[in-house]
């Protein structure tokens, strides 16, 4: 079986709107709302369970009533961190008994141009190994600064590759990876791969898709609603 976990507990503002930006509405369409329509129709995904705040999820349920997003599955609660709330899913998705073996693809709600592309690469790539992130190769020379005025040393760019998400684990594997880990290294981490890397496990990278950009700024909010509304 396959899962979307889709984390959009993030409460940020920022972007000078008064909701979080994953449901700012572009189109008429709150951006969340992109993703889930990806997942619904990607054939390989089972299921799809939201990691959301508890004030949002009226209105995450109305658009999925309304746009028939039949392969929700469950809410879970968000937690302090991206990894708490990765967390609270998988809880959540073992308490309600779905098989441990079953692949997780762990995406953000603010990520909205997710293909079918990546969504398959993550459930092909995973067969032989414990995490599949996409990536993308550093464009710009990239300095080591220990005080942010001087240079510290040079890294080569040939070996640097930007994480994305979404990215893909079995079930029980991650959990038995997080479920004991403290608040504060839970909160340390910074993406999904990181904790399945620093166990000694194996992480398989693939081609990534420049398009299927985090929003993040303002900028970003700008450059989505160009491409959405022409």
């Amino acid at each position: 079986m396959v899962y979307a976990l889709v984390l959009s507990g993030g409460k940020g503002i920022r972007l000078g709107n008064d909701r979080p930006k994953q449901y700012i509405e572009v189109r008429n369409k709150p951006i969340i709302g992109y993703s889930l329509d990806t997942f619904q129709m990607n054939q390989e995904v089972d299921g799809i369970v939201i990691v959301a705040d508890e004030i949002w999820r009226d209105y995450i349920g109305s658009y999925i009533k309304d746009n028939n997003i039949s392969k929700f599955t469950m809410f879970a609660p968000s937690g302090i961190s991206r990894t708490h709330s990765i967390l609270n899913g998988m809880l959540a998705m073992e308490q309600n008994n779905i098989d441990l073996n079953s692949i997780i693809i762990v995406h953000d709600a603010a990520r909205p141009n997710i293909s079918n592309s990546l969504i398959n690469s993550c459930i092909k790539e995973i067969e032989d190994c414990d995490c599949t992130m996409p990536v993308l190769p550093v464009k710009d020379t990239v300095y080591m600064s220990e005080d942010a005025k001087s240079i510290s040393s040079l890294l080569n760019r040939n070996h640097l590759w930007a994480g994305q998400a979404p990215e893909s684990v079995r079930l029980g594997l991650y959990l038995d990876l997080i479920r004991n880990m403290s608040d504060e290294e839970l909160s340390s981490i910074s993406g999904t791969s990181a904790v399945v890397f620093e166990k000694g496990l194996n992480v398989r990278l693939f081609p990534g898709d420049e398009h299927n950009y985090k929003i993040t700024t303002f900028a970003d909010l700008e450059k989505f609603k160009q491409e959405i509304e022409g």
